[in-house]
């Protein structure tokens, strides 16, 4: 192991243990690199990685503490490489979000308001009319995220925010070049939106996990087709 990472493993360890509590300041350099028999260069590098992290935050002129590390201020570290996933990854992470969004879908039909069923309804029409790839990815994203937040666990829409970014999407949607795919995702989204509004749990995690494969498809064709630039169209 690095001597890098071994710094950093040591610090995580203090804060599974409790010995770093959520919010508290680390001792000073010299003292901890001594406590974890570092030296303070080694112990420099692993704070700066886990800062990267967001495990721990340096604060100018006051020294370095423990973050919050609520799960969705971890996460977003993971949005960069959603963000340029390519070819096989990015697919894998399609794969990860049908299965999270499509339990997710299902339980959200029973507890969406009419209210918030307007929302979608909405939201859809707003879909439809888009001009641009843009446009439309970011009423397709405001869709699902309504959906899945109303399950009410903000871990879960962290991340699957995270599985499939703003990003990734309109390169898939731009690398896609026919209409006939938008065609296909309007025609999906009310689907997914008709089984939501009859309260159907089953059929709404059904819709949005034909829904998601359908993108799972296309890019596997284009992984066969182009390995290299299946997203850089």
């Amino acid at each position: 192991m690095a001597v890098t990472d071994e710094a950093m493993e040591k610090i995580k360890a203090m804060i599974v243990a409790g010995e770093l509590a959520p919010g508290s300041r680390l001792p000073k350099e010299d003292v901890l690199a001594a406590q974890l028999g570092l030296s303070r260069n080694s112990l420099r590098e692993a704070v700066r990685a886990l800062t990267a992290m967001r495990i721990l935050v340096t604060r100018q002129g006051d020294g370095t503490y423990v973050s919050s590390l609520e799960p969705h201020l971890l996460l977003e570290t993971l949005s960069f490489a959603a963000d340029v996933s390519q070819g096989r990854t990015a697919l894998q992470l399609l794969q990860v979000r049908r299965l999270l969004e499509s339990q997710a879908t299902g339980m959200a039909a029973a507890v969406l308001r009419p209210h918030d069923l307007q929302e979608l309804r909405d939201t859809l029409d707003r879909c439809r009319s888009a001009a641009t790839a843009e446009e439309f990815v970011a009423h397709d994203i405001a869709f699902h995220l309504r959906i899945v937040e109303a399950v009410g666990n903000p871990v879960l829409s962290k991340l699957l925010q995270v599985l499939s970014t703003r990003t990734q999407r309109v390169r898939i949607v731009r690398g896609s070049r026919t209409h006939r795919a938008l065609d296909s995702a309007h025609q999906d989204h009310e689907e997914i939106l008709r089984a939501l509004q009859a309260r159907d749990a089953l059929l709404a995690a059904s819709t949005a996990a034909v829904h998601i494969t359908a993108v799972e498809q296309w890019l596997e064709t284009s992984l066969i087709d182009a390995p290299l630039q299946a997203l850089d169209a």
